[in-house]
């Protein structure tokens, strides 16, 4: 038996009004907009974190390069570089010729305070220092994990001999050989028959580039390194845009620093020789590096001012307001050269 329903709930259960569809894809419009906003806020945080992170490990992998060629600064085997006579002028960081090597070799570390336009060193950024080590590798040429003689690079020999020519001469070059693959006179081991070890030896150069390759705008920490025929470039760590130097002098031969200045060759108001021994009294440096985001912000307005040490005349050396949109952080690190202030706590 069927019941009988009135038309008028019949209608009231048919579907809905469109009032009511209107007003329904109305809140669903609104829900979509906060959760697209919810998103679009979400990933520009998370973008800004992951440029945050990149920014904060290529600082520190930057300061950690420095950090780790610097203490081995002056490092020559078991020849003891203060025996040498220190250069009557300050060595030119681009020559690659032996003879201009072995007269560099008293500089662990050399520096230019905001110059740049050498050969060597293409593409440097206006204000920003340079910085050099010289050093022996710790490997022994040819042995475990170490690369075979080259005959077109330089290696370093000392002399363990203890003979008339070698450690037994008066001539401090007789004790110690510097030259390219296995040429020059070889110097001996104690029995003075063995050759001594052989090591390569390094001089790089760190400094600061407008680009990483190219022009691409991207500063870039850069190394040049001595090889074969020269100095070459290997880009390091991008988004470093300054380095700062500062130069910890020992001026009472105990192996500390008493004093820490950006351009030692001119400390004091220095002349002659004295300003070349000022380099060989260097037995720490600070760094001061300054990194950015390799991609800018946007909205963002960099207002801050970096103080990356002093300068020569001992003011705040001060880098900004930037006023670009790219983020930065400074970084800094007092190094201790192992071996340069070792052989004065003797």
């Amino acid at each position: 038996m069927r019941h009988w329903i009135p038309p008028h709930a019949m209608s009231r259960s048919s579907g809905f009004s469109l009032v009511e569809l209107m007003v329904a894809i109305a809140i669903g419009l609104l829900i979509i907009a906060g959760l697209a906003g919810v998103f679009v806020n979400t990933n520009a945080t998370q973008s800004e974190i992951e440029k945050s992170n990149r920014q904060i490990e290529n600082g520190r992998f930057a300061v950690q390069l420095l950090t780790d060629d610097l203490r081995m600064a002056g490092f020559y085997g078991e020849f003891n570089p203060t025996e040498l006579v220190s250069p009557a002028t300050l060595p030119d960081i681009c020559a690659t010729a032996p003879a201009d090597l072995i007269a560099a070799l008293p500089l662990h570390v050399q520096g230019i305070d905001n110059e740049g336009g050498l050969a060597c060193l293409p593409g440097i950024r206006a204000g920003t220092d340079i910085l050099v080590v010289r050093r022996t590798e710790t490997c022994i040429a040819g042995s475990g994990g170490c690369d075979a003689v080259d005959a077109a690079l330089p290696y370093f020999q000392a002399s363990m001999c203890n003979n008339v020519t070698e450690l037994g001469s008066p001539t401090v070059t007789d004790r110690f050989t510097l030259a390219l693959g296995t040429s020059g006179t070889a110097r001996h081991k104690r029995d003075c028959t063995t050759g001594a070890d052989r090591r390569r030896f390094r001089v790089h150069i760190y400094f600061i580039a407008d680009s990483d390759t190219g022009t691409d705008g991207r500063p870039t920490l850069k190394r040049a390194e001595l090889g074969a025929g020269g100095f070459s470039v290997v880009p390091l760590v991008e988004g470093i845009e300054n380095l700062q130097v500062e130069y910890g002098m020992d001026t009472n031969n105990d192996g500390s620093p008493d004093v820490y200045h950006p351009a030692p060759g001119s400390y004091d108001g220095c002349s002659g020789s004295t300003c070349i021994d000022n380099w060989r009294n260097v037995v720490a440096v600070k760094t001061w590096l300054l990194a950015r985001n390799n991609q800018p912000t946007p909205g963002y307005s960099d207002a801050k001012k970096y103080v990356l040490g002093t300068d020569a005349e001992g003011e705040e050396n001060a880098v900004g307001p930037l006023g670009d949109s790219y983020k930065r952080h400074a970084y800094e690190a007092l190094i201790r050269l192992i071996n340069p202030s070792g052989r004065r706590e003797l």
